[in-house]
């Protein structure tokens, strides 16, 4: 007696069948090892997020795509990532695209000041922005995602309420547009990594520094500062990018692999746990003895809003020469905060 299976049973081995060749196919990849880079120290929050990452990554490749993250500058200085990533040293590495002023003009608009309220939706608002304009702005790497850390404050050795008591101070700003707010309003900008900001304040060669609350302890800067305007000044904007040609060598699984895990929603996941660090650092600084927060009134923060108002202008200039419309640049980030729930 012949049996003859129902068309159900030779569906399901049809589908299992198949199922099978695609795990044939992930696991007869070539292994595939990355370098990971992250100039922030070892135990930061950031850290833990983009170790996350690549395990997932892993996994979703079928154990062929594994990585080695290396944090501390060990495979180079915070400044040289992005130069990095381009060059093969990194085969992802994490980027402070303001570290290099003028570079990245149209990125430069989710780094202005009083325009995202938090890092976690506002991580996904920025990344869902940026895509349209990273393929050209950031042409020579593999864009994988955008993120922001949580708001960050300006932090002195003297109390500073209104944008007039700038004037005179050496400020380590955060990002180049915030070096434009600075010398807007009369101060001096003295450039340094954040590894390197801690020392610059203890020798004098800076009076004030911009920051996020958690980090500030963590590099141990809150030991040669005491007053902290408490407001939402700004976020500064990140990247995490790849080398191409280690793209590209990748295969076609692989690659899907990785796509997958340049999202806006893994730009909110790194960005989320790093918004939860800084966030606490706020709350555990407000009860530190020998700490001033600095509390801002409705027309202080109105005197501070419109102080900046050039800060936006210069940075619509510089849009301009590299051929976009800072209108329409703005427009479609305030339209991404605001969807996101992340505008100020």
């Amino acid at each position: 007696m012949s049996f003859k299976p129902s068309l159900r049973v030779r569906a399901a081995c049809a589908a299992a069948l198949l199922a099978t060749a695609g795990s044939a196919a992930l696991a007869q990849d070539k292994p595939v090892t990355l370098k990971l880079s992250s100039w922030v120290p070892a135990q930061h929050a950031l850290n833990p997020a983009l170790q996350a990452w690549g395990e997932s990554l892993k996994k979703a490749s079928g154990g062929s795509i594994s990585s080695t993250l290396f944090p501390s500058e060990q495979l180079g200085k915070a400044f040289d990532h992005y130069d990095m990533a381009r060059d093969g040293i990194a085969d992802f590495a994490y980027v402070n695209p303001g570290y290099q002023p003028g570079r990245f003009p149209i990125f430069a608009a989710s780094s202005l000041p009083f325009m995202t309220a938090n890092a976690k939706s506002g991580s996904a608002a920025v990344d869902a922005w940026y895509r349209a304009y990273a393929a050209k702005e950031m042409k020579d790497v593999y864009f994988c995602f955008a993120f922001v850390h949580d708001p960050g404050a300006l932090h002195s050795r003297k109390k500073i309420v209104l944008p007039g008591d700038i004037k005179g101070l050496k400020v380590r700003p955060a990002t180049a547009t915030i070096g434009q707010m600075i010398t807007t309003l009369g101060g001096t900008n003295v450039q340094s990594s954040a590894p390197e900001a801690r020392d610059m304040l203890e020798r004098g060669v800076a009076d004030a520094i911009t920051f996020p609350w958690g980090s500030l302890m963590l590099f141990g800067i809150d030991k040669v500062v005491t007053h902290h305007l408490d407001v939402p000044l700004y976020v500064t904007p990140f990247v995490w990018v790849m080398n191409k040609d280690k793209y590209n060598a990748l295969s076609a699984p692989q690659k899907k692999a990785v796509d997958e895990h340049c999202t806006s929603e893994w730009a909110e996941k790194v960005g989320g746990a790093w918004a939860d660090f800084e966030s606490a650092g706020h709350a555990k600084l407000a009860t530190m003895p020998g700490h001033e927060l600095v509390k801002l009134n409705a027309e202080q923060l109105d005197a501070w809003r419109k102080a900046v108002a050039p800060v936006v202008d210069q940075w619509g200039k510089d849009v301009t020469r590299v051929g976009a419309d800072p209108k329409q640049v703005l427009d479609a980030l305030k339209a991404s905060l605001t969807k996101y729930k992340a505008a100020l």
